[in-house]
C-alpha cells in the first residue's frame, strides 16, 4: 500500500469542501476552512490531498520552521548553512491529547540558566508553520489548547515564555478544523477564526457511492493506471491554483460590491467585520480561479453559504439550518 495520498482530483462530489479548500489555498489570508459532517466522507482526505497537489515550498534544510531563507531562521534553531531545498507542503495534525509543550514547544530552563543558552524544541505550530495544521475532531478540543490557537491564528506569531526566557517564531498556517457536530459544539471564539465553513454528508445516491468505491478500490489495486489519469488533473488544479494567486492582486472590487458584503452581513446579524472581509476575500479568490477581472453578485452569491453560515446567531423560531437561512438571506438581498 502506497503512502502517495489519494489524488484531490479524484474525489467524488463534496463540492464545497473542495472548493473551500482551493481558495485557501489561493488566499491563505482567508483563514482557513472549518469540516463538519459524518466520518468517512473524505474529509483528512482532502487535506492531504490538497497539500500533495500543491507545488513544494522551498527552505532551509533542517529549519524547524520551514523558513525560505537563512536570515529568517531563528538563532535558537542553530542552523549553520543557509542551503535551501523543495520540502512538500507540510501538513501537520495536532491530535486531541497533545500536551501544551508538544503544541507551542518547550523550552529547556535548566539548560538555559546553567550555560546561558535559549534550548528550545519546536512544536506542532513550528512544524506547520508555511502548510496545515489538521485537527480532527476539533470539538473536542481542551480549552486552554484552543485559547493558543486563538492567540496564534490571530497573530501569526508563536510566542513562549517561561521563567522570564521568551522564545517566538513565525507560525502562519491554514488551519483546517474537523468534526461530528453530535459530539460537542465548537466554542464560538474558535468558531469565528475559521474563514470558511462547510458541511458534508455521506452521499445518498447509489450511482456517486459506487463511484467512490470505484476509484478507492483503483487506487489500491491498480495504483500506476489511477495516479496516471488523475494527476494530470490534479497538476490542472495546481496551474490554476498558480495562476490565481498571481490574478489575485489585479481583481477588480466595485463599491456596490463592497455595499453588498456590507448589507448581507447585517441582514444576516453576523458579529463584528469578519464576516464582511472573509466574504469580499474568498469571492476574490474565486473570481481569481475563475479567470473573472471583475468581482460580481454572482461569486458572492457562490461563496456566502460557506462564508457566513457559521457566523449567525442562533434563532430559536427558526428551524431552517444555518446554510438555508443564508440562501434565503441572499435571494433577499441580492436579487
Amino acid at each position: 500500500m502506497t503512502k502517495t495520498p489519494f489524488p484531490f482530483s479524484a474525489i467524488v462530489g463534496q463540492d464545497d469542501m473542495k472548493q473551500a479548500m482551493i481558495l485557501t489555498a489561493i488566499d491563505p489570508g482567508i483563514g482557513g476552512v472549518l469540516v463538519f459532517g459524518d466520518r468517512g466522507t473524505g474529509k483528512s482526505t482532502a487535506v492531504r490531498a490538497l497539500a500533495a497537489l500543491l507545488p513544494p515550498i522551498k527552505a532551509v534544510v533542517g529549519c524547524p520552521i520551514n523558513a525560505a531563507s537563512h536570515d529568517a531562521c531563528p538563532e535558537w534553531a542553530n542552523i549553520e548553512t543557509g542551503k535551501t531545498a523543495n520540502i512538500p507542503t507540510p501538513v501537520i495534525d495536532l491530535p486531541l491529547g497533545a500536551t501544551e509543550d508538544r503544541v507551542v514547544g518547550a523550552l529547556d530552563i535548566e539548560r538555559a540558566l546553567t550555560r546561558g543558552e535559549k534550548a528550545f524544541e519546536p512544536g506542532l505550530l513550528a512544524r506547520a508553520n508555511r502548510g496545515y495544521l489538521y485537527i480532527d475532531e476539533v470539538n473536542l478540543l481542551e480549552d486552554h489548547i484552543v485559547d493558543l490557537l486563538l492567540d496564534v491564528a490571530q497573530s501569526g506569531e508563536n510566542v513562549v515564555e517561561r521563567e522570564g526566557l521568551s522564545i517566538r517564531h513565525p507560525a502562519r498556517f491554514v488551519l483546517v478544523g474537523s468534526g461530528n457536530p453530535e459530539e460537542g459544539e465548537l466554542r464560538p471564539q474558535l468558531l469565528d477564526r475559521f474563514g470558511l465553513s462547510v458541511e458534508v454528508r455521506s452521499p445518498n445516491d447509489i450511482a456517486q457511492r459506487i463511484e467512490v468505491i470505484k476509484r478507492r478500490d483503483a487506487f489500491e489495486s491498480d495504483f500506476d493506471a489511477f495516479m496516471t489519469t488523475y494527476s494530470k488533473k490534479d497538476a490542472t488544479i495546481r496551474r490554476k491554483i498558480l495562476a490565481a494567486r498571481k490574478a489575485l492582486p489585479g481583481i477588480e472590487t466595485p463599491d456596490t460590491i463592497l455595499h453588498d458584503c456590507a448589507e448581507l452581513c447585517i441582514a444576516l446579524g453576523s458579529d463584528g467585520l469578519r464576516g464582511e472581509l472573509t466574504l469580499l476575500r474568498a469571492a476574490r479568490a474565486l473570481a481569481a480561479y475563475k479567470k473573472h477581472g471583475t468581482l460580481t453578485r454572482a461569486h458572492l452569491r457562490d461563496i456566502a453559504p460557506i462564508a457566513l453560515s457559521h457566523r449567525l446567531r442562533r434563532d430559536p423560531l427558526d428551524e431552517a439550518g444555518s446554510s438555508t437561512r443564508v440562501a434565503r438571506t441572499v435571494a433577499e438581498v441580492l436579487g
